[in-house]
């Protein structure tokens, strides 16, 4: 799939800019630059061409590489660093709207809701566009038509993609505007945001699993299938508790692929593993010929390290206390459900100076998930091939931040050729981004059936997990471990309120740092008390994240005021804002 974006991602754009009145700066505000003849667009290749631009918004990208960090489709900002496991990081100046995300003070002008909002309707426009155009071309009395497999197959292609953004966007402002195909460009800006649009998102990824087949359309490993349909289909129907519904899925899934245990952890974030059998659902990234990065994960690069890092720009994304000290484990090798691993928490280096700071060894007596030192950073442990991370000369502002990296979203230096930006420009990288991947399918069964009362298959799901997880490449300095690595299958559940605990406990643990938390929070009710209770905490270690005050009203965030003033009244603000 990564060829299709090299060859036509530019041609795509010009089509779907120019000859089919696309976003310029916002959705609601279209106005065509050019024209493109109907014999230019009214034919097979160039639907296929749309199609593939359609995909190309996955990356969250319209234009250029800065700027698009809310997009991302790692959703670091509001799945992450709106949550508990994540700081904005770098200095409190900058970017300091991301702050405002942060701690939840976010108002209607902040410009990374502009982004999410700007940047996901362009990937609706591209799906609609292909889909008209579809139709245009299987009803002309002229010229190549499809063949009625592929066509039904282009549908479902563009539908899933639509749903995807209409999920994301669904997700972070609850009450938006659901244009489709059959809207015209003139009507777009009169379209309210009064309607519930995930019967819509339920339809696509209907229509979506019906039209697709597990073989990837064309034989291309970045496109969606009937798998990525219904995982999809099955989260939708989680988000609105149809537990029974989204379990039948979720089973169809597992069995249609290999054993989780078999499949290693660390393949999903690694360039030259990526679509692997666990990858269900993934954003498809890539440097292009000419060693630009508008194909490649440019929401993540602020998250590229700091100082004399190998990948050195911008500081940003640090990783909680409250994570990192979420991996420690009991004697029997279990997480700390009563959140007790917040007692005499590590801080690794944080908080030292003068001798102490100089000569601080990494606590290898430490008990912890191994899954810790392939999530995050820290010092004394070595980092991807970087070699052992030193602390603060890999941070930006550690006395604000953190004394914590991220580590999923970089590659390993050995990989930086072919697979960074040009120039130096190493924390732009072609890593794929997983939206969806198996164990996130998983551990979502396991929460269905737990809902629906199988303890036993919810049990066996989750030791899944941590079997895998048990697996690990144990990291090492000297030839001695850097933690005392501990991770153990549950003996039991002994009822539904501890089988959800856990799983809850173990999606933080699995999917940490890849956009899942907030989300999480919000949508098993538990935002506010999860929230406050770690603001207590980690506010106790960093005073700038005390006093974190959360309202029903920031279960989701404001309406773009942009949007607002631009659609004449047609939308209105959410609740609270």
């Amino acid at each position: 799939m990564k060829r299709y974006y090299k060859r036509y991602y530019k041609l795509v754009v010009v089509i779907v800019l120019l000859g089919l009145g696309a976003c310029s700066e916002d959705f609601l505000n279209r106005s065509p630059q050019g024209q493109l003849t109907d014999e230019q667009v009214s034919n097979t290749k160039a639907v296929e061409w749309m199609l593939i631009g359609a995909y190309g918004l996955m990356n969250g990208n319209r234009d250029g590489t800065w700027g698009n960090y809310a997009s991302a489709p790692s959703q670091w900002v509001f799945g992450e660093v709106a949550a508990d496991n994540a700081h904005k990081g770098s200095e409190l100046a900058d970017q300091a709207v991301l702050f405002d995300i942060e701690m939840h003070n976010t108002i209607p002008v902040n410009e990374h809701l502009s982004a999410m909002w700007n940047n996901y309707y362009e990937g609706i426009t591209r799906c609609n566009a292909t889909l008209r155009q579809l139709k245009v071309v299987q009803e002309s009395t002229d010229g190549e038509k499809f063949s009625a497999e592929r066509a039904a197959e282009i549908e479902a292609e563009a539908k899933m993609l639509r749903g995807h953004y209409y999920f994301f966007l669904w997700r972070v402002f609850r009450n938006i505007p659901y244009i489709d195909e059959t809207v015209a460009t003139a009507d777009a800006p009169t379209v309210p945001n009064n309607v519930d649009v995930l019967p819509m998102i339920e339809a696509d990824f209907q229509f979506a699993v019906q039209n697709l087949s597990d073989a990837k359309p064309l034989g291309d490993a970045g496109r969606v299938d009937q798998i990525a349909a219904k995982s999809y289909l099955g989260k939708v129907y989680l988000y609105q508790k149809k537990h029974a519904e989204a379990l039948v899925l979720f089973k169809e899934v597992i069995a249609a692929r290999p054993a989780l245990e078999s499949l290693p952890f660390l393949n999903n974030f690694d360039v030259n593993t990526e679509n692997g059998p666990e990858s269900i659902f993934a954003a498809q990234h890539a440097i292009n010929p000419d060693g630009g990065g508008d194909n490649a994960n440019v929401g993540d690069m602020l998250g590229g390290l700091y100082g004399s890092a190998p990948a050195n720009c911008c500081g940003f994304f640090n990783p909680s206390f409250d994570l990192v000290n979420s991996f420690r484990v009991t004697a029997l090798g279990l997480p700390m459900l009563d959140d007790s691993y917040r007692n005499n928490p590590y801080k690794s280096d944080y908080g030292l100076s003068g001798d102490a700071k100089a000569n601080y060894q990494v606590d290898k007596t430490l008990a912890v998930d191994p899954r810790l030192d392939y999530t995050v950073g820290r010092r004394g442990v070595p980092y991807h091939d970087w070699g052992v991370m030193p602390g603060d000369g890999w941070l930006r502002d550690p006395a604000f931040g953190g004394p914590f990296v991220g580590y999923k979203h970089m590659i390993d230096q050995a990989d930086f050729p072919g697979n960074t930006q040009s120039g130096g420009v190493n924390y732009v990288t072609s890593l794929n981004v997983n939206i969806i991947r198996l164990a996130d399918v998983y551990l979502m069964a396991a929460e269905c059936a737990a809902e629906t009362g199988d303890l036993d298959y919810a049990l066996a799901r989750v030791n899944n997990v941590r079997v895998r997880a048990a697996k690990i490449p144990l990291k090492t300095v000297g030839g001695a471990n850097t933690a005392a690595y501990n991770v153990k299958p549950y003996l039991a559940f002994a009822n539904k309120e501890y089988a959800l605990d856990a799983i809850r406990f173990e999606r933080r643990l699995e999917l940490a740092l890849e956009g899942h938390r907030f989300f999480d929070l919000v949508r098993w009710g538990i935002a506010k008390e999860a929230l406050e209770s770690y603001s207590a905490f980690e506010g106790g270690i960093i005073s700038a994240y005390s006093g974190l005050d959360f309202a029903e009203k920031n279960n989701y965030f404001p309406i773009p005021q942009d949007q607002i003033d631009r659609s004449g009244g047609a939308l209105i603000q959410n609740d609270g804002y």
